[in-house]
């Protein structure tokens, strides 16, 4: 994640929606492909979570209806029907990349059917604006108004809020905290926004602004994380802001996470930390406002500070709030970024006068997703909770989110991932192997390696383990010996393995070469697995000399003549050879004593772009295909000694073979790419001579540019990565 702050801009009115974004059915073949569009049908490669969720609001007034957020994966709705969460945001394509984080998310409690989502997943200055959805129909389709502000739903802080919020006087307005352009307001549910006036905090370029929104009655509470005047704020009438009056001591300087309140005891419950958060945070607390007596009290269950049982010491702050709807006194807090004593949820039923940790009793079953074992482990209860809700209808249905998962009770002891339908990978790699038992083998973001057994459920292995990775780098397996895998990736006790089952088991390399922890870069193994080819990448996109290993990972040295940061290709029939792609100098580079050295071929290729992939067709030698982004497609049959350029794509992102057409004597190609004036999924039964798109409008998953790869075993099936959405895999049907 970028981490460079945005400057200061100017907030102007909203543009009026344009028209409703909804649902269509499999759009018509592009320009110059082969006969009309097949109907595909699009699934969730099961996973189960994997990534943070930001923000979970049951519907006050409807029975089974909540909503959740992600911070790079979009929102969903759950459908009590089914027990299943919908997505509600993939029909966001391919230029909208930038709306699929959620950074807030409201509905009206008198408008059931009502939904709202202000969208954007940077407030850098190289990301897009935000936006605001609208629905009528619980998100089944929108409406969208383009903000003239940016929003940051991946950034610092995208766990407090909500930053949303429908007026409990007036239906029509609504109202949207920002972090660096102050407080917004609409008059026309959503369709345009201007600047609220008289709100009286300033906001701070590089500050958090706005960060909790919340209805106390009649009055309006909002959150500020930039410090003075005063850190929360009030209105009655929706014209007049002003700052709480006897804030408690202590909290100026600290950041209002999250607000809720009770209702029947008309009091406004509200959690601090020195930090937004996820991270960051060292000290917290719980304070309450009666709002009729305008009394603070505090209520902190446990006090950061201290030390645990083995020394360390226990700094934490708190995050999520949640309040029983029905029994007043009864709330919810959680601590958050407590990593020595595991973070927990302190439960009270005297309006905080005394907390029970809900941490120690409670039972976790993870069996439905076997990844939360984290190699082994026994499951964590949790890290990173903001997110936190009380069902209005069931005071003992709690459920919090983590930075992997969404947990739930129905009786506050045993707890199991509420996450059925719910998939936030960021999807790094993919292989499907020509057999074994798993057609699917993926590199994820923070969760490494899985081996799918099956497609509808998740890994029963969980995370790829000896070693246990974070982000996978790199994922090849050895064409002519497929039981041989190799993964690299962020690790704390090794960066590389390989398995000799095809996947399912590893074990790590016995040597690494000495740069391999700290830029732990791609990876390929020659077509009889006899050599390995590593490259070096830092994190900020650096890249040093690749590294040779001819006996499995035990002794490397370096090919000075392989072009730094470069992805690695073999051959797939030819064990002597690879190939490497210069995307500084535009150049193909080929070794043909097994990586030792490499030689420049063509020449002239586009250049400049750090988004070029060369991939070789299965079970030819020299017959390469570079994918060059806004370039489009090229072509070799020699070794990479001459391209042509495929006339039928404007633009190639990503690309992957799959089992040829019946009939076919060439493997289906699938790419991520532009054909016409339509950026999507296609595919080609003819060498790129034509393609057919195979997605449509409502299934785009906004960036998708990653990795695509077809299944060599079964005709049209293709997996392809998002990322934030996870894998997605789609057949004819």
């Amino acid at each position: 994640m970028h981490t460079s702050k945005p400057s200061r801009r100017t907030v102007l009115a909203g543009t009026a929606a344009a028209a409703a974004l909804t649902a269509l059915p499999a759009a018509p073949a592009a320009a110059g492909a082969a006969g009309s569009a097949p109907a595909y049908r699009w699934r969730n490669v099961v996973i189960g979570g994997t990534g943070f969720i930001t923000g979970v609001l049951f519907h006050p007034a409807v029975r089974g209806l909540a909503y959740a957020r992600t911070d790079i994966g979009g929102a969903y709705r759950w459908d009590e029907r089914t027990a299943r969460w919908t997505p509600l945001t993939d029909h966001l394509g391919w230029d909208d990349w930038n709306l699929l984080g959620v950074e807030a998310m409201a509905v009206d409690p008198a408008h059931p059917n009502r939904l709202y989502l202000a969208v954007g997943t940077y407030s850098q200055p190289w990301a897009g604006n935000g936006a605001v959805l609208r629905s009528a129909d619980r998100g089944r389709t929108w409406q969208r108004t383009d903000l003239t502000v940016k929003l940051g739903a991946n950034e610092d802080g995208r766990g407090t809020g909500e930053r949303l919020l429908v007026d409990p006087r007036d239906s029509d307005t609504l109202w949207l905290g920002t972090r660096h352009d102050g407080l917004l307001k609409s008059t026309d549910r959503g369709a345009t926004w201007a600047p609220a006036t008289g709100f009286p905090a300033t906001p701070d370029p590089s500050g958090q602004g706005v960060t909790l929104l919340v209805a106390a009655g009649r009055a309006l509470y909002a959150g500020w994380g930039d410090g003075a005047p005063a850190n929360l704020f009030r209105t009655t009438d929706g014209t007049t802001w002003e700052a709480v009056p006897g804030q408690p001591a202590g909290t100026s300087a600290k950041v209002p996470v999250r607000a809720a309140y009770d209702r029947h005891a008309r009091e406004l419950y509200v959690t601090y930390a020195d930090a937004p958060g996820p991270n960051g945070q060292t000290d917290g607390s719980v304070h309450k406002l009666g709002t009729v007596t305008g009394r603070w009290t505090e209520v902190t269950p446990a006090k950061p500070g201290g030390t645990t049982a083995d020394g360390s010491a226990d700094t934490f702050g708190y995050g999520g709030v949640a309040v029983d709807a029905r029994r007043p006194g009864t709330v919810v807090v959680s601590t958050n970024n407590r990593w020595a004593a595991v973070d927990t949820l302190y439960r009270s039923t005297d309006g905080g006068r005394t907390w029970t940790s809900l941490k120690e009793p409670a039972v976790l079953d993870v069996s439905e997703t076997p990844y939360l074992r984290w190699g082994g482990e026994q499951p964590k209860f949790g890290w990173w909770i903001q997110a936190l809700a009380v069902d209005p209808y069931d005071a003992r249905h709690l459920v919090y989110g983590t930075g992997a998962t969404l947990y739930g009770t129905r009786d506050l002891r045993h707890w199991a991932p509420w996450i059925r339908g719910l998939e936030e990978s960021a999807v790094r790699r993919l292989i499907s192997p020509p057999s074994g038992p798993a057609h699917l083998i993926s590199g994820l973001g923070d969760i490494g390696v899985m081996y799918h057994e099956r497609l509808t459920s998740s890994p029963s292995r969980g995370m790829a383990t000896n070693p246990v990775f974070g982000s996978a780098t790199g994922l090849a397996q050895a064409a002519r010996r497929p039981s041989y895998v190799v993964r690299t990736g962020w690790g704390d006790h090794g960066n590389g393995a390989y398995s000799t089952d095809g996947g399912r088991t590893w074990a790590p390399f016995a040597a690494q070469p000495r740069l391999a922890e700290e830029a732990p870069g791609p990876i390929a193994v020659n077509a009889d697995g006899t050599v390995l080819l590593w490259t070096l990448v830092h994190g900020d996109g650096t890249g040093y000399p690749a590294h040779r290993s001819a006996d499995g990972g035990a002794t490397w040295s370096e090919v000075p003549s392989f072009p730094k940061g470069a992805t690695p290709v073999a051959d797939p029939s030819d064990p002597a050879v690879f190939y490497a792609y210069d995307t500084a100098a535009g150049t193909l580079l080929a070794s043909t004593d097994g990586g030792r050295t490499f030689s420049a071929r063509a020449t002239g290729l586009p250049s400049g772009d750090s988004q070029f992939r060369v991939v070789a067709a299965p079970g030819r030698t020299g017959d390469l295909w570079l994918s060059a982004k806004w370039n489009g497609l090229y072509r070799s049959t020699d070794g990479g000694a001459r391209f042509t350029k495929a006339g039928s794509c404007r633009a190639s992102y990503t690309l992957g073979f799959g089992k040829a057409a019946d009939g076919a004597g060439y493997p289906a190609l699938y790419q991520v790419g532009t054909v016409g004036d339509v950026t999507g999924v296609y595919r080609s039964d003819d060498g790129a001579g034509s393609w057919t798109r195979i997605n449509d409008d409502a299934h785009q998953w906004g960036w998708t540019g990653e990795a695509i790869t077809g299944d060599p075993r079964v005709y049209g099936r293709v997996y392809l990565a998002t990322n934030g959405r996870g894998i997605q895999y789609g057949e004819p049907v």
